[in-house]
Order: C-alpha cells, then sequence, then structure tokens
C-alpha cells in the first residue's frame, strides 16, 4: 500500500510539471527588463560591491588575486 501511494504521488508530481506553459510574446517584454536578470541592478551590484570590499578592507579580492596585506 505505501508503495502504491508513493508511486502515485510521483505521477502526480511529474504531471504538474507538464502544467507549465512557456511565457506568450506579449508577457517576454517583462522578462527583458534589465531588472529581470539574473545578476539584478547593476547599480545595486555595484554598491553591494563597494560596501563588501569596504568590510573586508582589502582592495582586489573580488574576482582578483591578493589582499590588503600585500602577500599576493
Amino acid at each position: 500500500m505505501k508503495l502504491v501511494s508513493i508511486s502515485a504521488l510521483l505521477v502526480l508530481i511529474l504531471a504538474g510539471c507538464s502544467a507549465f506553459t512557456p511565457p506568450q510574446p506579449w508577457e517576454k517584454g517583462a522578462l527583458a527588463k534589465p531588472a529581470m536578470s539574473m545578476g539584478g541592478d547593476a547599480l545595486e551590484q555595484r554598491n553591494a560591491l563597494h560596501i563588501y570590499a569596504s568590510k573586508e578592507n582589502a582592495s582586489g579580492g573580488a574576482g582578483v588575486g591578493g589582499g590588503g596585506c600585500g602577500c599576493n
């Protein structure tokens, strides 16, 4: 009985995936806005990076080797 209920639940979950449809052409305009990108707002990212660098008290800590101590 337990195996039947688990398999029925699995079938329902997998059937739910087919219910989603791709966005319609008139919906794609909202998805193309810069705020909808994976990275988010560029100004917000720049400010967050500035705050992170200020708190770490090091230069070059974001993607570049080395730090504030001079020991590259």
